[in-house]
């Protein structure tokens, strides 16, 4: 900065902005320059100021006049004595700065207008290095920039002269003084109806680097938030990301230039890496593995608390005109507006997204009947979660429960209300419901709700050993059925109302399907949109499976490893001709990818659920039919040994046998036949005693002196698991054994 020129008499005065004297290096003309040794004018006053008496210069004048000089200076100046304490301000400064901030004996630091990042260390280093050190102040003042110049005198004190140089920097940077408002008020006009429109953080950067940095000229940004007293990065343009990882999670007491600027909740205008090593020493490393050259550092204030940073960069050194630092100033409170709302939609939208994932499966199960793939997709930006939901559900005797549903609505409740939903669901397939049952229960619950509430839902249960289907709907879309030689086929039913809506009873359909084929269920956001309705949509959805499953040679036989899903020694069923593990997730993404491809505008959540289903083999499977007398029971015994060494598993011999004697003793005394016995070999050992009656047996206390009642309190001991299950004309009440060597 230019020294404080040799001023004239008070009835001449040089035009504001323009330094007196000569410009020389180290002056105005090169900000961040240490000074010439040669004193100038300005430097002899400042000395003299702080010293008058004692001053060599043969050019010194005495005090009062060399202070009426100074007084009339059409730059501001002011001198500081060795404790920082100001003991002279001329006019020009308290105009500036004001009057009551620059009395004698204010530190300093206390002028408002001069509490600026950096300012105590240059003042310190200027001292400490007995030499001049010019630099321009980092934010304007009233909105001008000025220009310090810090004269360090022989007492320990310190002269500080400034300048307004907003004019010159316009003019150096290539704006004319005065540039269009029309301009300005057009960018923010642009920015605010981005960001308007931005719902969340990474919105709000987008925007800003579409609508901020080519204006300015500015190649990167980084947008950073406080949590828990450390720098957070949200989001980032043109920076790479070992450079975001040394900033990410740094403490903001580490980073002095972020610490400052949200201390004092003021910009911070750094126009070369020289200059930000100057301010800010310790931070070198920063700059030296950032690629730019430049920056504006500027607070995100919300309500009168600072949440973060928006750093805007320059890949060239700059300098900034008051015009950039008006407008950037201005839209950094814009976006930081912008940025608290994103901020608060992020975190309500990932409560709501963090509830859905936790209510829906974490991972469907692979069983000996049915391995399946799915997909759940939310809606696309700025919706809320919804409450599409599915599920796979193992039953008893190889018997497996397929669910697949959508809570009307978009929001917490509905995800929360599918919640509630899916774990019904899965306590009343515990029971062994049939799937008008099972509805019409769960029919209740939504009612119960209240009158707002309406869910739609698809039940089915596919039973391997008779390969047939059966299926309720409520308000849903029917399934879609692959059968093994690529025909694609959707079965025409009726559909019963929304569960909230319908009267019971639900129709039960069913299906017969051909060994190793697919059942396919879907939401209706996968189907409909705005472009096609629900018929469109299932007629795309059966072509586009059709073609997938040839793509992919889907039903290709190939020779089964133990990794496929459902088959080899892991299930204990014959290696031989499947489907491999991945090919599921891969029809279920060319599904996806076809039915929604731009899954970002997509108004309504889609669920996929798609099942390969198996029969269980004829040899796996064996029955007989009991007499209704007490010799049902040695009969059974002699079924099971029979039937167990043709399998090979004599070690289960005993247990199975005292199984069905007190099944079947059961029977005989307390129901009513007609008597059956099936047994299944799958992952376990199941048994299955069928008879004619409806009542329930149930494991009650039994006292010490009690001769009966202990029964099923063996079953119980002796089986992994055990269940009744009703049938039309009677019910079943089967057991599950591990296999020998399984866990």
């Amino acid at each position: 900065m230019a020294s404080g020129g040799a001023a004239g008499g008070a009835g001449h005065r040089r035009p504001a902005g323009e330094p007196d004297g000569p410009v020389r290096p180290g002056g105005p003309d090169r900000p961040g320059g240490s000074g010439d040794p040669a004193e100038g004018p300005g430097e002899r006053a400042a000395r003299t100021a702080t010293d008058p008496a004692g001053s060599p210069d043969p050019l010194a004048a005495p005090r009062d006049t060399v202070l009426r000089a100074l007084s009339d200076m059409s730059e501001g100046f002011l001198s500081v004595d060795d404790t920082w304490r100001i003991s002279f301000a001329n006019r020009e400064a308290a105009r500036i700065l004001g009057a009551e901030p620059v009395r004698p004996g204010t530190r300093l630091w206390e002028v408002a207008a001069l509490g600026v990042p950096g300012l105590e260390g240059q003042c310190r280093r200027a001292v400490a290095e007995g030499r001049p050190i010019g630099f321009d102040l980092t934010r304007p003042i009233h909105g001008r920039l000025y220009h310090l110049r810090l004269v360090p005198v022989p007492d320990g004190g310190l002269g500080i002269s400034f300048v307004d140089v907003t004019d010159r920097r316009l003019r150096e940077a290539g704006h004319p003084p005065g540039a269009p408002a029309g301009e300005r008020a057009a960018r923010m006009s642009e920015l605010t109806l981005a960001l308007a429109e931005a719902v969340t953080s990474k919105d709000v950067v987008r925007a800003v680097a579409e609508h901020v940095l080519p204006p300015v000229g500015a190649d990167g940004l980084v947008v950073e938030t406080l949590e828990a007293g450390r720098i957070r990065v949200v989001d980032s343009v043109g920076y790479n990301q070992r450079f975001l990882d040394r900033v990410d999670g740094l403490p903001l007491s580490d980073h002095t230039a972020l610490a400052d600027v949200l201390r004092d909740r003021t910009p911070l205008f750094v126009g070369s890496a020289g200059e930000f090593v100057e301010l800010y020493p310790k931070l070198e490393y920063l700059s030296d593995n950032s690629p730019s050259a430049a920056w504006a550092f500027l607070p995100l204030i919300v309500s009168g608390r600072a949440t973060g940073s928006l750093v805007i960069s320059f890949a060239e050194p700059r300098s900034f005109s008051e015009d950039d630092r008006t407008l950037l100033t201005a839209l950094s409170g814009l976006v930081a507006q912008a940025l608290e709302r994103a901020r608060l939609f992020d975190v309500e939208h990932t409560r709501a997204q963090g509830l859905q994932r936790g209510l829906l499966p974490r991972t469907l199960p692979s069983l000996p009947a049915v391995s399946a793939a799915a997909r759940y997709l939310p809606a696309g930006r700025g919706d809320e979660v919804g409450g599409d939901w599915y599920d796979v559900i193992p039953l008893s005797g190889d018997r497996v429960a397929m669910v697949i549903g959508d809570v009307m609505g978009h929001g917490i409740t509905e995800a929360a209300t599918m919640g509630r939903l899916r774990t019904a669901v899965r306590t009343l397939a515990d029971l062994d419901m049939d799937p008008d049952e099972l509805l019409t229960h769960l029919s209740e619950i939504v009612g119960d709700l209240g009158y707002d509430y309406y869910a739609t839902c698809l039940y089915a249960v596919f039973d391997p050993v008779t390969r047939i289907c059966s299926y309720a709907l409520a308000g849903h879309l029917p399934p879609v059925l692959v059968h093994p030689d690529g025909t694609v086929r959707s079965p025409d039913v009726d559909i019963d109302p929304p569960l909230g809506a319908a009267d019971p009873p639900f129709e039960v359909h069913e299906l017969r399907l051909p060994d190793e084929s697919l059942l396919v269920f879907c939401t209706d956001g996968l189907v409909e949109s705005q472009d096609r309705d629900a018929d469109q949509g299932m007629a795309l959805l059966r072509q586009t499976l059709a073609a997938a499953v040839t793509r992919t040679g889907y039903f290709t036989p190939y020779e089964a490893t133990d990794t496929d899903t459902g088959t080899g020694p892991d299930t204990d069923r014959p290696t031989g001709t499947g489907p491999r593990a991945g090919r599921l997730d891969e029809l279920c993404d060319i599904v996806v990818s076809t039915m929604l491809p731009d899954h970002a505008r997509i108004s309504d959540d889609a669920a996929l659920l798609i099942a390969h289903t198996r029969s269980t083999p004829t040899c796996d499977v064996a029955s007989c039919s009991l007499p209704e007398d007490p010799r049902a029971a040695g009969q059974a015994r002699e079924y099971v040994r029979s039937q167990l060494d043709v399998w090979g598993l004599d070690d289960l011999v005993m247990s199975t046998e005292l199984l069905v004697s007190e099944l079947i003793g059961n029977v005989v005394r307390h129901a009513r036949g007609p008597i059956r016995l099936r047994l299944m070999r799958s992952r376990s050992l199941i048994c299955e005693v069928y008879d004619g009656s409806l009542t329930t047996p149930r494991i009650r206390r039994v006292g010490q002196t009690d001769e009966g009642g202990r029964g099923l309190h063996l079953v119980a001991a002796l089986s992994r698991r055990w269940g009744t299950r009703f049938l039309a004309d009677g019910k079943c009440i089967w057991t599950e054994q591990d296999l020998p060597g399984k866990p």
